[in-house]
């Protein structure tokens, strides 16, 4: 997970409406990782580019409301954090219609099956069904990655209309993951457009070395992209040429009838 620098928002950049303690607190919160799911206050104040008094004031007050845990030396979440996402996700039909699909696509290739959508610049699970093949990788429901170096991203990118996109990519700041990330905003365009034209994503270790992913769109009535339906393999054994054969096709079936249940859902 990113986070934003905190001092470098004020109400200029956003608007008189915005109150900067919240915009602070909520950088505290995404400060914690899988990388770093436990941290001290100096760590707190480094991530989010805070200072100490105002990491701490922020630190003990979300331990007061329940969503931090501390020893008074490092602190981390508690379960409670999982309370604000789960409003978001229970009132979204969508990742309980795609599971049984995806369970469905993981058993057939016996590959890591997900389910993301687009937040920000980034791509968000809100559906997975892991693999044991593809253990190495950690995944769970709520991780993010960067949109630009995923093919469930990619595919999300080539959904935006274009006034959005070119806005992204004014902003982009790409980091090289791997030899093979995208290199230069013009290369991500061309890639985007091929998705765009094809109708699916295959990236291959541009996230992380030996991790090729293939991607399709889920549309809703309207015919706008809405999420990205994915499978990931461990490149050692696979080929592109065996994804875009095999896998391709699948995960293309499984969007379609991901979108003929959201349809039907939505008539009843």
């Amino acid at each position: 997970m990113r986070t934003e620098d905190p001092p470098s928002h004020s109400r200029n950049d956003h608007g008189p409406h915005f109150v900067q303690s919240v915009a602070r607190a909520l950088a505290v919160l995404r400060s914690f990782s899988g990388e770093r799911p436990r941290q001290s206050l100096s760590d707190v104040a480094r991530e989010t580019g805070l200072d100490r008094a105002t990491a701490r004031r922020l630190l003990l007050t979300l331990a007061d409301l329940g969503y931090v845990a501390g020893d008074g030396r490092m602190f981390e979440l508690t379960p409670r954090i999982l309370e604000l996402g789960y409003a978001y996700l229970s009132g979204m039909s969508l990742p309980e219609i795609a599971q049984p699909h995806l369970q469905k696509l993981a058993a057939e290739l016996n590959e890591t099956a997900a389910l993301a959508v687009l937040d920000g610049d980034d791509i968000v699970y809100v559906a997975l069904v892991p693999s044991a093949r593809l253990a190495a990788v950690k995944i769970n429901i709520g991780t993010r990655f960067d949109a630009y170096a995923t093919s469930m991203g990619r595919v999300l990118l080539a959904g935006l209309p274009a006034a959005e996109l070119d806005r992204y990519l004014d902003r982009l700041h790409l980091t090289t993951r791997t030899e093979r990330t995208v290199r230069t905003v013009e290369q991500l365009r061309h890639e985007i457009d091929k998705v765009r034209s094809q109708g699916w994503a295959l990236v291959d270790s541009e996230l992380e070395e030996g991790l090729r992913g293939a991607a399709a769109p889920v549309r809703d009535r309207a015919g706008r992209t809405i999420a990205a339906a994915n499978v990931s393999v461990h490149a050692g054994r696979t080929t592109p040429e065996l994804v875009e054969r095999e896998h391709v096709p699948a995960i293309l079936r499984t969007a379609r009838l991901i979108e003929a249940d959201l349809v039907g859902s939505a008539l009843r």
